[in-house]
């Protein structure tokens, strides 16, 4: 009964202590995966534009087709 306790006075007792295990990560980072991304994030925005233009182009027309008809 007494290694119940003890173990059970210890798993709550570590929620409140700070254990002292150093956390070394280094997290580098990779140019190239930086400038590739910033590549796809332009073409999606070009896209995106191209895109709405299309879609409001498209909307006019049809507009001025059903009220100038």
């Amino acid at each position: 009964m007494k290694n119940l306790t003890d173990t059970l006075k210890q798993k709550l007792t570590s929620k409140y202590t700070v254990s002292h295990t150093p956390q070394t990560t280094s997290r580098g980072t990779d140019i190239n995966v930086l400038l590739n991304r910033v590549k796809s994030d332009k073409k999606q925005e070009i896209r995106k534009k191209f895109y709405f233009s299309a879609a409001a182009s498209t909307g006019l027309i049809l507009f001025g087709l059903i009220v100038f008809s």
